[in-house]
């Protein structure tokens, strides 16, 4: 797409910045249901532009989220800001304590 953008006047009357700038605002999540295609995905856009997703409640939807990203090999640091740092950032909300840190299915602080 900037190969085009950058050869072709035409390709240029509305974008203003190459395609991949452009995009470079998008976010993504992680409902890619592949773990190859989601490190790709990271390591293409950053992990600051990868949300944790998932298509509840359909039944072909991502049944472990967490858990998908838990598998796939990310730094962990990467791994915390999908699974919630970054929704946070974005929501502007104060992100809990350490991303990624409560047990699935369990409130913090309920014992």
């Amino acid at each position: 797409m900037d190969h085009v953008w950058g050869a072709r006047v035409d390709a240029r009357t509305v974008l203003k910045n190459t395609p991949r700038r452009s995009l470079a605002r998008v976010y993504f999540d992680t409902i890619v249901f592949d773990r190859t295609q989601l490190e790709h995905l990271v390591n293409l856009w950053g992990a600051d532009h990868v949300l944790v997703g998932t298509d509840y409640p359909y039944d072909m939807g991502m049944y472990d989220p967490r858990g998908f990203v838990g598998g796939a090999a990310l730094k962990p640091a990467d791994r915390a800001k999908i699974l919630g740092l970054n929704a946070a950032r974005l929501l502007k909300i104060k992100a809990p304590g350490k991303a990624g840190s409560a047990k699935p299915g369990r409130a913090r602080g309920r014992r």
